[in-house]
């Protein structure tokens, strides 16, 4: 048997990990076993979905580097299909026409609440043969077969049972014409030959509904594997209506997609006490028996560590040049500063993401705005300003740039002021470069060399002047 994956997002919203982690997970299973990995674009709800969800799905995948081998296929572009196979189990007496009125249903939904009931639909066209007009609106039911049970294996669960009398005769077809997401997903399952079937939990209740139209339109029944949720550290669930950071964000914000991929393929899954992990060996290792049950926790700080990782394992020309193309996309003129050569000592194995090394590059290339400095009266007051003054007057002195004549200053106006180093470092800090936090700062006194630091400390006594 060939195996035969999909990943089936619905383009109403940006992906997110949690969806991710399905698309990898299903990947990694076909790629594997050298089988097939289809990208489906489940987009029947009009009304949400929307064109610039799906070239997010597009472009998503491609940057992680997730390729597939058919698609991606669009389901609105299917629906003669569907409609095919719903008149086919009409005829065969799979589903029938429900006339029911919303206030008919609304009424049995009453008496049903009443008397302690299971709120279903209960059943009154299921063997109504006489009422067939066609002005009338009307749903398509599924006829489901009454007092038997659904069972079927999850590869993490174990053995599921739901009982059939506890579901309703469920809709198939919208008085619109529009097929549902449970029957659609099926009959592209069929038509695509799916074998495996890697979703999150929360498509568990929709299974059996989904079983029961495979056995009415004489199907075979695929292999499903339910991942567990992912949450936050306050335990709520990540989902599109909630934390719901789309993928590309994490590009933007400086993570590698391979740490991105890497972190997300522990999120449920385990080799042993193994970590890092190579493309290759996650094709080569990944299997179903290791997915956890239980629910997995995103930190942010974990994906740190692992981009991190990776970005300490860029060369420094590799490093350089992404430092080069981030430059240029922000506008930043790195001519007006140090060369990259010097400022990869300060940033390597320092940096969680490229977004890091980004600010650390504006800091040696623009100019602080310090209105924007939220700690400005607590460093950059009256008092600060004879810290600043006795540091221009120290620097001016200094004949040979050197970080051991830089830190022979900074120990002079301490001994001097009698204040503490960290109060020295924190108003240095935002007079130079406007943030609270940078490299050690005698290293960015000393890259950013003699003449800027004399501007920027100028700049900095006059503000004081004029605006404290």
């Amino acid at each position: 048997m060939k195996i035969i994956t999909r990943f089936a997002p619905s383009p109403t919203g940006y992906l997110h990990i949690g969806n991710i982690r399905t698309a990898l997970y299903s990947w990694l299973f076909a790629r594997k076993n050298q089988g097939k990995f289809i990208l489906r674009i489940e987009n029947t709800d009009f009304k949400r979905s929307k064109k610039i969800f799906i070239k997010n799905i597009i472009d998503t995948l491609q940057w992680l580097n997730i390729d597939w081998d058919e698609g991606p296929y669009l389901q609105s572009e299917r629906i003669n299909r569907y409609n095919n196979v719903i008149n086919n189990m009409l005829h065969n007496k799979k589903a029938y026409k429900c006339y029911c009125s919303k206030q008919e249903l609304e009424t049995n939904k009453q008496k049903q609440i009443i008397n302690g009931e299971k709120i279903k639909y209960n059943g009154h066209c299921r063997n109504n043969k006489l009422k067939n007009d066609k002005k009338l609106p009307y749903v398509i039911r599924l006829r489901i077969p009454k007092n038997k049970y659904i069972i079927f294996t999850d590869t993490i669960r174990g053995k599921i049972k739901f009982n059939n009398n506890e579901l309703d005769d469920f809709i198939i077809q919208r008085t619109d014409g529009m097929p549902t997401y449970n029957f659609c997903v099926v009959i592209d399952d069929w038509d695509m030959k799916i074998t495996h079937i890697i979703r999150g939990e929360d498509h568990i209740n929709n299974t059996p509904k989904q079983i029961h139209i495979i056995n009415a339109i004489g199907a075979n029944i695929p292999i499903y594997t339910h991942v567990s949720i992912i949450t936050d550290k306050l335990g709520k669930k990540i989902s599109k209506r909630n934390n719901n950071l789309n993928i590309l964000k994490y590009k933007e914000n400086g993570y590698l997609s391979f740490a991105l991929l890497n972190y997300i393929l522990r999120l449920g899954w385990s080799y042993g006490n193994k970590e890092i992990f190579s493309l290759e060996e996650m094709k080569k290792l990944f299997n179903l028996k290791n997915l956890n049950k239980s629910s997995s926790i995103f930190d942010i700080k974990k994906l740190n560590w692992f981009n991190k990782h990776y970005l300490n394992k860029l060369s420094q020309n590799d490093m350089i040049n992404y430092i080069k193309k981030i430059c240029i996309k922000n506008n930043i003129n790195i001519n007006n500063g140090p060369k990259l050569e010097n400022l990869y000592k300060i940033f390597y194995k320092r940096c969680n993401s490229i977004n890091e090394i980004k600010n650390l590059c504006f800091i040696f290339y623009n100019n602080p705005n310090y209105k924007e400095i939220i700690l400005i009266k607590n460093y950059l007051n009256i008092k600060d300003k004879i810290i600043l003054e006795i540091f221009k007057k120290k620097l001016v002195n200094i004949n040979i740039w050197s970080l051991k004549n830089i830190d022979d200053v900074l120990k002079i106006i301490i001994y001097k002021l009698n204040i503490s180093f960290k109060k020295l470092a924190m108003t240095l800090r935002l007079a130079i470069t406007g943030l609270e936090n940078t490299p050690p700062i005698n290293y960015v006194i000393y890259l950013m060399g003699k003449e800027k630091i004399l501007f920027h400390i100028k700049n900095a006594i006059n503000f004081i002047k004029f605006n404290i």
